[in-house]
């Protein structure tokens, strides 16, 4: 799953115009242009194509996550140079403030059933014995649970 998939999912879940998509990159500490939100959304076979990097999906959700819960005291959060799904399903799950049960619920609305075990392994630090990756298979169902619990209307 592309990091292109995983904006163009946002922001449509949340419905999101290129004005609110760039208020949201400049809360993570991003100005953008709609022209490059424009090119970030387009289909991987579009010559206008841009490819999403790292560091700019990482500014994207510490914005997401200062439009949905408000800027935190201090300085702000530095954008990871590199992105896996766990962290993106760790800055999601911030953002919604959601608790384990909610996540569960998320993921049993698009046909996945898991432990509360088998999902604090993604929210563990690589290198914990119980830690284990988010495939992509996962962050897919978690995305469409989302999907299908903010924008129903679909």
């Amino acid at each position: 799953m592309t990091h292109n998939d995983v904006l163009r999912r946002i922001r449509y879940t949340f419905d999101f115009n290129d004005t609110k998509m760039m208020a949201i990159f400049g809360s993570g500490g991003l100005p953008v242009t709609r022209e490059q939100i424009s090119d970030w959304m387009k289909k991987d076979d579009d010559p206008a194509f841009h490819k999403l990097t790292d560091t700019q999906l990482a500014i994207f959700l510490n914005g997401f996550i200062n439009d949905q819960r408000g800027r935190k005291e201090g300085p702000p959060h530095e954008p990871e140079t590199h992105l896996t799904n766990n962290i993106i399903f760790k800055k999601l799950k911030i953002a919604l403030n959601l608790k384990a049960e909610d996540v569960l619920k998320l993921l049993d609305r698009a046909d996945l059933t898991m432990s509360k075990h088998e999902l604090s392994a993604f929210f563990r630090k690589p290198g914990h014995k119980n830690y284990r990756d988010c495939q992509d298979q996962i962050l897919r169902k978690f995305l469409t649970g989302m999907q299908l619990t903010y924008r129903p209307d679909i």
